[in-house]
Order: C-alpha cells, then sequence, then structure tokens
C-alpha cells in the first residue's frame, strides 16, 4: 500500500444527511476530517477522511447485532486497522444498520445511503471498495451482486457467503442431533418460537442436558457429532493451546466450549428474531441424510475416534438422528429468506474473501458455498479466496487485512488477479504492518454440508 504522511491537524464535525455546509476536497487535503451523521432510515453513519485523502473510499459493514444490542455507526474493524488505513490516505466510511438483528432490508440501502452521503459532502470518489466483517461480509456480497455499479471491487472478511438459508439450515443441524440423541423425549422446541423467552427457555433447557453429559465419554462423542454436522473445528479460539492433528480429547473440548456458545447465541435467541422478520421458519432438515452430512465433515475421524473410546456405535446413533421428526419449514418464510438473503453467484466486479481456518460462528466451509454459486453463476474468474491460518471469528491482524485490501487494490488497477499464493500475501501482509502477524496458509476447506444459492435450482424446499 502507498504510503502518505498526514497532517497533525484533526477537526470534528458533527453531520446530518444535509449538512448546512459541503467539505470539499481541496478542504480535505489541508486537515483530517471527522464526520458523524443520521440518514432517513434513522441509522447513523460514521467518515474518517485523512488530509491528503488518495481518492480511495472503504465502504464498510460491520458485523450482527442481536436484538435489544448497542448499534453505533462503524466504517473499520479496529482500531488498528483504522489508523493504518488512514496514514496511507484512505477514507473510511460506514453505517449502523436502521434496525438490528437479521437487518438485511435496512443494511444494503443504508450504506448506500452513507456513501451517497460521502459523495454530496466529499465529492466523488476516484475508486471505492465495500468490505464487511462477519455479517457485513454477507451485506457486502449483496452489494456485489446486485449494486456492483456503485463500487469497483468488493471484499469478505469472515463473511456469512453461504447466505441465509443456508445459514439457519446448517445452525439447525447441531442443536437437531443434540436434542435427538440426549433428550429425545424432552419437549424443546428448536424452531417456530412465538417469542424470544420460549427461544430462552428452549436454550437454557438444551444447555443444561450438554453440560451433563459432557460428564461422559458418550456424551462427549455424541456432542463431537453434533459438533461435526456445523463443522466446528477443534481449534477455534486463540485463547484455546492448539491441539494435536489426532488429539480427539481436546479438541472435543474445545468444540464443547463453542457449542456452548451456540446454543446461547444464534441457535436459539438471534433464531427468533430472524423469525419474526421472516414471518415463520426459514429453515428445514426434511430429507437430510445426517450420516451423509457427517462423512463429508471436516471432523469425521475425530468423531470416529471418540466414538471408538466410548465404545458406542455411530452408526446407530446416526440411524436415531434419521429417524427423528424433522422440522418443517413455513414456505412464505423460506420464500423472503430466499429472496432477500440468498446468493447469485453473479458477481460482475471482483471479490476476495478471507476466513480463519478456525472458525466456530461462520465455520470456513462457507467458502466453498459461495464458490459453488459463483462457479455455476458463471462469475468463477472474478472471485479470488484466501485464508489465515488462525482460530476464531474474524480474528485477523491489521497486517493481513491490509494485505487483502491491497491485494484487492491490485486486481483493480491491473485487471490480474495476479500472484495469490500464501507466501504473496503473507509478504505484503508484513510490508503492510510488520508489527502484526502475517499467517495467509494454503487451504481448501471441505464441501459446505448444506448450501442453497440461487443458482442451483436444486437446492429449493422441498417439504
Amino acid at each position: 500500500m502507498k504510503r502518505r504522511l498526514l497532517l497533525p491537524v484533526a477537526v470534528l464535525l458533527l453531520a446530518t444527511a444535509a449538512p448546512a455546509r459541503s467539505v470539499t476536497a481541496q478542504d480535505v487535503r489541508a486537515e483530517d476530517v471527522h464526520v458523524e451523521g443520521t440518514l432517513s432510515s434513522g441509522a447513523t453513519y460514521v467518515m474518517d477522511v485523512p488530509a491528503g485523502w488518495n481518492g480511495t473510499v472503504l465502504l464498510f459493514s460491520h458485523g450482527f447485532r442481536p436484538r435489544g444490542a448497542p448499534n453505533p455507526a462503524q466504517n473499520v474493524t479496529d482500531a488498528a486497522t483504522r489508523d493504518l488505513l488512514l496514514k496511507d490516505g484512505y477514507a473510511l466510511i460506514g453505517s449502523s444498520y436502521a434496525t438490528t438483528g437479521w437487518a438485511v432490508e435496512h443494511a444494503v440501502p443504508d450504506q448506500l445511503a452513507t456513501l451517497d452521503a460521502f459523495t454530496e459532502r466529499f465529492g466523488a470518489a476516484r475508486r471505492t471498495l465495500a468490505w464487511g466483517q462477519s455479517y457485513g461480509g454477507f451485506v457486502t456480497t449483496r452489494i456485489a451482486e446486485h449494486h456492483a455499479d456503485r463500487v469497483d471491487a468488493t471484499l469478505s472478511v469472515c463473511g456469512l457467503v453461504h447466505g441465509g438459508v443456508a445459514n439457519w439450515n446448517n445452525t439447525l443441524d447441531p442443536v437437531f442431533a443434540l436434542k435427538a440423541l440426549l433428550a429425545p423425549d424432552a419437549s424443546i422446541p428448536l424452531a417456530d418460537f412465538p417469542d424470544r423467552a420460549t427461544a430462552t427457555a428452549a436454550a437454557g433447557a438444551l444447555s443444561g442436558v450438554v453440560t451433563e453429559a459432557q460428564n461422559s465419554a458418550d456424551g462427549r462423542a455424541r456432542i463431537a457429532l453434533a459438533a461435526a454436522l456445523h463443522n466446528i473445528p477443534g481449534w477455534n479460539d486463540p485463547s484455546q493451546p492448539r491441539p494435536a492433528p489426532t488429539d480427539w480429547t481436546a479438541q472435543q473440548a474445545n468444540q464443547y466450549t463453542a457449542v456452548r456458545g451456540l446454543l446461547a447465541t444464534a441457535a436459539f435467541s438471534w433464531r427468533q428474531d430472524t423469525e419474526t422478520l421472516a414471518g415463520g421458519n426459514p429453515s428445514w432438515n426434511t430429507g437430510v441424510d445426517y450420516a451423509k452430512l457427517l462423512r463429508a465433515s471436516s471432523a469425521y475421524e475425530e468423531v470416529k475416534g471418540l466414538y471408538k473410546v466410548a465404545g458406542r456405535s455411530l452408526t446407530d446413533d446416526l440411524r436415531t438422528i434419521n429417524k427423528a421428526p424433522r422440522v418443517q419449514a413455513d414456505r412464505d418464510a423460506v420464500d423472503w429468506m430466499s429472496r432477500t438473503s440468498a446468493f447469485t453467484g453473479k458477481l460482475t466486479k471482483p471479490q476476495l474473501t478471507l476466513h480463519t481456518t478456525g472458525d466456530a460462528l461462520v465455520p470456513v466451509q462457507t467458502e466453498s458455498a459461495y464458490l459453488r454459486a459463483a462457479t455455476a453463476g458463471g462469475s468463477r474468474h472474478l472471485l479470488r479466496q484466501a485464508y489465515v491460518d488462525n482460530a476464531g471469528h474474524c480474528t485477523f491482524s491489521p497486517a493481513e487485512q491490509l494485505a487483502a485490501l491491497d491485494t484487492l487494490e491490485h486486481r483493480v488497477d491491473t485487471g490480474r488477479w495476479g500472484d495469490m499464493e500464501a507466501a504473496t500475501l503473507n509478504s505484503r501482509a508484513t510490508q503492510a504492518d510488520p508489527t502484526t502477524p502475517a499467517r495467509y496458509t494454503a487451504y481448501r476447506p471441505t464441501a459446505y454440508p448444506r448450501p442453497y444459492d440461487l443458482a442451483h435450482p436444486g437446492d429449493a424446499y422441498r417439504p
């Protein structure tokens, strides 16, 4: 990335979407500018434009915020990355979304309105790159597929690039297995929650069962099976010691923690919020062969090893799961989720995706889902995917993020992706910021267990 020296002057401007005085490009060259404002939707935005702005604006989409959580505007992943990007001369902009939760109907319009507000205040950018983190990677990919005329390229960082239908379907799978194996007779609903209290109670009940199961070899093997259906890795938090490749006990202990987190968030309370927006349950597991899903999982060997230690029949437990009463979706809710949250795989501008290999919340296999969509959609040549060898969700160093943006800019500048080898990406990362790790790695994830996109008509819901 090109380095630029910034003047030490900073000015704070508080603004609305219709400011009283426009700041010109000449003003921006003289001083750093920080702008906050409110859009007509009620969403807020924040903009940081450095002295010596290089003409490129980075439109950042933030991650998922559950209902009731704080909802500030955000224009970058973290403070250290912000400082490096501003030093390089990039303008950073981004909004909150007018609603929290699965805010798909507001997120993209609010982001584009923020870009409009930036253009009105500072003039048209020479180049616009959209990027987003986690749920924001989903938002960014929606921009890439539906509003490519507004951007030059996109970067999805640890993004939900499998889309909403696939996300909620696969979030159902581990809890379905846990209930079938550990609490088959309990009245614990897994979907169709009438209110938050019902979802919270269900989460608490299943969590209690899982906690008890962790005390036995049988229970641990079954928890590992459920985790494997979601491709939860055995190293999924950077604070965890990295287990040896065949240390099934340590891997399962790490998965157990992640499963507890899934029960406390996405599987129940976040699902209930999303069902409210969708007008019903958008998920199903009718027709799913869980034995087949497990065999394709990245954790299959671990599960077999733990079942052997426990002396249990994996075949019998898979038969039990497959015989359990299935969850039906609400057709209208599926249609809404498909219309608002499924991808076409049709890119017209370059997109780079970035993922850690040890992500439990949005497993790295989501990247396989979007590769599948882009291949069927005829835009495989516009897509590149890169991987960082680290545990956790969105646990990238500033150096790694700058290298990804640098790679995307190179594609826009030259029309070619060029060398995407891990060594080249690590070299770019070290050059951008030698003080933080560079951990790009050659990696290819296994297939996503239950993909759903609009490029494959066979993915459609069949009760």
